[in-house]
């Protein structure tokens, strides 16, 4: 029967412990793999921004929902109260005209804060794959001069 692992063992692993025994002439292991620990820590970071920027769209939805709700409710009780026709028909074009200037307003404000997070996200992973070319250049310089 086959030992099952635990998943936090997963984490233990220690790949240069493995990789030293191949000693590839010119390669260097452990900058190796620490330069693809911070790869992993780049790309963690950025899904934790773009995880962030989810929720606060979610939140500031949900927000606008309550409050368009609201508007709503009092908007119905505006129209029901008595009056002249023409009266209520201004209000109705009037309350049609908000509405539809306040959901453009904050399908605006949504985008951008989506595009705001994107951003955060893409230019944390820019930064990571310029240092990586920067390590790998500064490889080979190393290798070139044994």
């Amino acid at each position: 029967m086959a030992s099952k692992q635990q998943p936090e063992q997963l984490f233990d692993f220690d790949i240069t412990k493995y990789m030293g025994d191949f000693k590839v002439p010119g390669v260097d292991v452990e900058t190796l793999v620490s330069s693809q620990r911070r790869n992993i820590e780049a790309l963690t970071q950025a899904n934790r921004l773009a995880y962030d920027g989810l929720q606060a769209v979610l939140k500031r939805q949900a927000e606008i929902l309550r409050q368009t709700m609201d508007e709503v409710s009092q908007a119905t009780k505006d129209i029901s109260e008595p009056g002249a026709p023409q009266d209520k028909a201004a209000k109705q074009t009037e309350l049609a005209k908000d509405a539809f200037e306040r959901s453009l307003s904050n399908m605006r404000e949504l985008a951008e804060m989506i595009a705001k997070a994107n951003n955060e996200a893409f230019d944390l992973l820019n930064k990571r794959f310029t240092q990586n070319m920067d390590e790998i250049r500064e490889a080979f310089v190393k290798s070139a001069k044994k």
